[in-house]
């Protein structure tokens, strides 16, 4: 029994160590590495740069009330039409009390010289008759009769457009209707009935009672890397893809790049502005964010393989062209326009020349 045990032991020593050595023997195999193959190819390249933006009108006009006073109805609501001389909105006047103090002043005191130069005039009238004054004098008395009647009117208006906002000589003209100054879609109504406003003038910039904008006249506004803004210049064409409207791609014109750059998250870089041609059928709305492509560098009709097939060493650029029996021999080649997946091939290759591409997979030998 002791004689089997021992035969059972050693014969377990001696699969231990055959499989210790057919393991290490496996381990030390060399590799066969087997990699996907690429076709130089000749096609058409474009660097392309993608600048983010926004859709926007061209002018953006804010229509604001040529006198202080209350909101009493808003006749328009953003998202309508509104034509030049429309009435968008009314405003009640609050008079200024000193401002209606001064006028009503100015009225009592052209009531009583108009008084005076009526009875001046009446009296000079009689005297005119009876041949005693002359024709001078009389016409100088009639002359300040006229003038304190025009004085006297002119006290009334003012009374009437501080009080009321408006005189009945020029109702059509009524700084109390607030008109679009220009034709357009009203982008936006930011106030309501019953809130206060105040004039324009040149101390101050007054409520903006709406803003107008024509929006058949669009523009993308963006900032382009100082690394690819001397790559383009101004009549460029670029294509607009809006984030809101999928599938939708305008075509637009660079027209304007900022002398001065902008600092951006620590880079420099110069606002640009596009002309963007409108589309029949396609409702923009005013600041939808958009993407701009513009094609920086191109190249048609160029010798090409996959990036990936690119070796670099030191200021060399390598490929491992497919020889006749299929072995790799190492190719020097220039390069040229990338696109980021393809680049160019300027010498080195021809057209159908197969080349080493990335690595498929590992195996050990048998």
């Amino acid at each position: 029994m002791k004689k089997y045990i021992k035969y059972i032991v050693l014969g377990a020593i001696v699969l231990v160590f055959l499989g210790t050595f057919w393991h290490l023997w496996k381990k030390s195999r060399p590799e066969t590495v087997e990699y996907e193959e690429e076709t130089v190819v000749r096609t058409s390249l474009q660097k392309v740069t993608v600048v983010t933006g926004a859709i926007e009108p061209r002018d953006e006009v804010n229509i604001k009330p040529q006198i202080s006073g209350i909101i009493s109805e808003i006749v328009k609501r953003a998202g309508e039409t509104v034509r030049e001389g429309e009435v968008i909105a009314r405003v009640k006047v609050i008079p200024e009390m000193g401002q209606l103090s001064a006028a009503q002043s100015r009225v009592r005191i052209a009531e009583i010289n108009l008084k005076q130069a009526q009875t001046d005039f009446d009296r000079e009238q009689a005297l005119y008759d009876q041949r005693l004054v002359s024709a001078e004098e009389y016409d100088k008395v009639r002359q300040a009769l006229a003038q304190a009647k025009e004085e006297k009117s002119a006290a009334d208006e003012s009374l009437e457009v501080i009080r009321d906002g408006v005189s009945r000589r020029n109702a059509t003209a009524s700084s109390t209707l607030i008109r679009a100054t220009v034709s357009g879609l009203i982008l936006d109504i930011p106030v309501k009935v019953g809130n206060s406003v105040i004039q324009s003038n040149t101390l101050n910039d007054g409520t903006t009672i709406a803003t107008v904008a024509d929006m058949d006249d669009l523009i993308f506004r963006g900032n382009l890397d100082e690394t690819e803004v001397g790559r383009v210049d101004e009549g460029t064409p670029m294509t607009i893809t809006l984030g809101a409207l999928q599938g939708v791609q305008l075509d637009a014109t660079l027209e304007y790049i900022s002398p001065k750059a902008v600092q951006n998250n620590g880079a420099n870089q110069f606002e640009i502005k596009a002309a963007v041609k409108p589309q029949e059928g396609v409702k923009i709305r005013s600041g939808y964010s958009a993407n701009a492509q513009i094609v920086l560098e191109k190249a048609d009709s160029v010798l090409a393989v996959p990036e990936g097939t690119i070796t670099f060493e030191g200021d060399s650029t390598f490929v491992y062209k497919v020889g006749e029996k299929g072995e790799y021999e190492k190719t020097a080649v220039t390069t040229g326009l990338s696109d980021g997946v393809m680049i160019e091939i300027g010498d080195g290759l021809r057209e159908g020349d197969r080349v080493r591409g990335n690595r498929k997979f590992d195996e050990k030998k048998r």
